[in-house]
């Protein structure tokens, strides 16, 4: 495989992941913060570390989610949704240092 299929593979599947995402919080109202990083752009990983920092800022501010549960890999786990108001507001008070981060958090605070 050449260079421009693996980065047209990777287009596609960064906007597919994206794309899933998104219609998911649409459809059900709610999202995991990680679903809401994911849909506003960012990897799975980068998802996971906005999350944790954007949870630290739900504590301070005394924002709580909807207890939900969700499966990776057919496993049930616990988990906490947060409507796009929620996670706009918990994106204000997010100040990231990464430029993706700050980008994401941006388009966090927009999607409110």
């Amino acid at each position: 495989m050449n260079a421009s299929s693996r980065q047209a593979r990777r287009t596609i599947r960064t906007r597919t992941r994206t794309q899933r995402a998104a219609a998911r919080i649409a459809r059900r109202g709610t999202g995991t913060l990680a679903s809401h990083a994911i849909a506003a752009g960012l990897t799975p990983r980068q998802a996971s570390s906005v999350a944790s920092s954007l949870r630290k800022a739900a504590t301070r501010l005394g924002i709580q989610g909807q207890p939900g549960i969700s499966y990776r890999k057919g496993r049930a786990r616990t988990c906490t949704r947060y409507t796009p108001q929620q996670v706009g507001m918990l994106a204000l008070t997010y100040r990231p240092r990464r430029p993706e981060y700050q980008a994401c958090a941006a388009r966090l605070a927009l999607a409110a």
